[in-house]
């Protein structure tokens, strides 16, 4: 009987055990990785104040071309994420350039501000451009 009833309460506590490894496992999944950590690391160091307040509040941040004075939204992630905004900031095109290597989304974040906010003409000449939604 005792057995039994061992056995009663360990199966009881089964499910909250594996609630708690499944819950430890996403956490552990989706954690950035060092490279990703060290990407945001510095992007948000180059990042003005404002653009900063963007980012953490929206997961984008808006620059200005240089040559054009447009004004471009640059959202999380590695392509395909760039929105060319008008007057209204409203969505009016979406642009698509990448660096050639395989980066994190922090550094290919930095480089496309960069590019925008020193050689807008340039950037966009190699850049792909969509119907943004």
């Amino acid at each position: 009987m005792t057995l039994l009833h061992d056995a009663s309460g360990q199966l009881r506590r089964l499910p909250a055990t594996c609630f708690q490894l499944a819950r430890a496992f996403r956490e552990w999944y989706l954690r950035p990785s060092a490279r990703e950590q060290r990407g945001l690391k510095l992007l948000r160091e180059w990042l003005s104040q404002e653009q900063l307040t963007q980012y953490d509040a929206h997961r984008y941040f808006e620059v200005i071309g240089c040559h054009t004075g447009k004004r471009y939204r640059i959202c999380h992630g590695n392509g395909a994420n760039i929105i060319e905004l008008d007057d209204a900031a409203l969505p009016r095109t979406g642009w698509c350039f990448v660096p050639s290597d395989h980066l994190v989304a922090g550094d290919v974040m930095l480089a496309q501000k960069i590019a925008l906010e020193t050689d807008e003409s340039g950037a966009l000449a190699v850049a792909n451009n969509f119907t943004s939604r």
